[in-house]
């Protein structure tokens, strides 16, 4: 355990001397097929499963009570039409973000670091966009009617504004979801095979030889493989950047007080660079205990993973002090007014709870002994997590609440529905997430193979 104490000479490697091709297979197999040592599913696994079904549950209960009552159960109302809905799902698809950066990006440049964590980043960003995809239906107040979104001829002469931000954040969405699953799913394709060749229980064989699609790892299927996988690393790359370009432009687009900006974009981008980094590292810094992953993700990941997470921080604090800057410097009264709003109205501690937690604590990151203490490195991320969140609802509530006609202003203050919707949204990440640590192999045999094998 040398390595979790940041000083040994495991610091610097990506993965322990000591591991071969043969047993990192057998340790991930293991540990999926749960056979041998691993043959029962943990009990820290059930305990976490109850608690995210029973966030779940609320979220289940609230939904279905919106279904029966309607929209006026939240505390959305004029000014204020936008409330937690919205908030939780540009949330959601910044969490998003972190498995294409680390699995896409990083793969173009080549970072050899990355294929420990790819698998499980990937999986991660499944999950929060399966969250983040249920907000914008619900948000319509007719969920039934969802297709409506969809830009196709009908009787009643209706067709999408292609000039509205809002069509392009649908097929921008929709494009990042499909694109994110065939991804995954295709960078899965020979650890399934290897499942389903060392599976003992008929069931798993079954399950895994249908999965797999016949893939049996020749070298005329290799050599098919590994230039279609660049490829789709080569669209994914900017297609996260452009996806959060898009639902930046939702609120550029519109003349609201504090939205009508070109530094939005980048701003998202910046955002979902901060959220995905620390979603990553949240859930990697358990994990690598509780499934026995040291050998392959060892404290230099956690070290790089920090220094990334860091640099998002920077960007932020540009972008926010850019923010500012531009309210004052600029010409509009109505953004000056929102902002001090922001500043020192009902909203302000949110304000400054955004600054704290996505600059000031992230600030500690510099000292790379803080960086390898993954206690201060999980509440720091946990901590960009909130941070994040609060930053999206001071962005559309104090915009909102503050309009260029004074007698229009308002407040928001959400309702006991809307908590129970975060918390049932958690769940569900919480829920898909433990079932894929059940049943899918967290580390990419196949890619950590191939550099075990060409390690020097």
């Amino acid at each position: 355990m040398k390595a979790e104490a940041g000083a040994g000479v495991e610091d610097d490697i990506l993965v322990f001397p000591a591991e071969t091709p043969h047993s990192l297979t057998e340790h991930i197999c293991a540990t999926t097929l749960h056979e041998g040592e691993a043959g029962w599913t943990p009990l820290w696994w059930w305990l976490g499963l109850g608690f995210a079904l029973s966030l779940l549950g609320m979220g289940i209960i609230s939904v279905a009570w919106l279904f029966y009552a309607g929209l006026g159960i939240w505390g959305i109302d004029w000014p204020v039409a936008w409330g937690f809905d919205i908030l939780n799902y540009v949330w959601w698809i910044a969490i998003a973000s972190g498995g294409t950066f680390i699995s896409a990006l990083f793969f173009l440049l080549r970072a050899r670091w990355r294929t420990s964590l790819n698998r499980l980043a990937e999986s991660l960003t499944l999950c929060a966009a399966l969250c983040a995809a249920i907000f914008p239906i619900l948000h319509l107040g007719r969920p039934r009617f969802f297709y409506w979104l969809f830009p196709y001829p009908n009787t009643m002469g209706l067709w999408a504004q292609f000039r509205s931000p809002l069509v392009w954040d649908f097929f921008a969405i929709l494009a990042y979801v499909l694109c994110s699953i065939v991804f995954w799913y295709f960078g899965l394709l020979p650890d399934l095979a290897t499942l389903r060749d060392r599976a003992q229980r008929r069931w798993q064989q079954v399950f895994y030889g249908v999965l797999a699609l016949g893939f049996r790892g020749s070298g005329r299927q290799w050599r098919h493989y590994q230039p279609v996988y660049g490829v789709m690393a080569a669209l994914m790359a900017p297609l996260v950047v452009s996806v959060h370009s898009i639902v930046g432009m939702d609120f550029a687009g519109g003349a609201t007080t504090g939205w009508h900006s070109t530094q939005f974009p980048p701003f998202f981008v910046f955002g979902a660079a901060l959220s995905g980094f620390a979603i990553v590292l949240l859930a990697v810094i358990p994990l690598r205990p509780a499934m026995g992953l040291q050998p392959y993700i060892t404290p230099r990941h956690l070290n790089i993973l920090g220094c990334l997470l860091l640099t998002s921080s920077l960007c932020m604090a540009y972008a926010y002090v850019m923010d500012v800057f531009s309210t004052y410097y600029g010409p509009d009264p109505a953004d000056r007014i929102m902002f001090a709003f922001r500043l020192h109205g009902l909203y302000a501690p949110i304000y400054w709870g955004t600054i704290v937690l996505n600059i000031v604590f992230p600030q500690l990151l510099w000292w790379r002994a803080i960086r390898l203490n993954q206690l201060v490195v999980w509440l720091v991320c946990l901590g960009v997590l909130v941070g994040m969140w609060l930053e999206r609802f001071q962005i559309i509530v104090s915009s909102l609440a503050r309009t260029q006609l004074p007698s229009a202003w308002g407040q928001y203050t959400p309702t006991v529905w809307e908590w129970s919707l975060l918390c049932g949204s958690i769940g569900l990440f919480l829920t898909t997430f433990l079932l894929l640590l059940r049943f899918m192999p967290m580390l990419a045999m196949a890619e950590m193979r191939t550099m075990l094998g060409n390690r020097s």
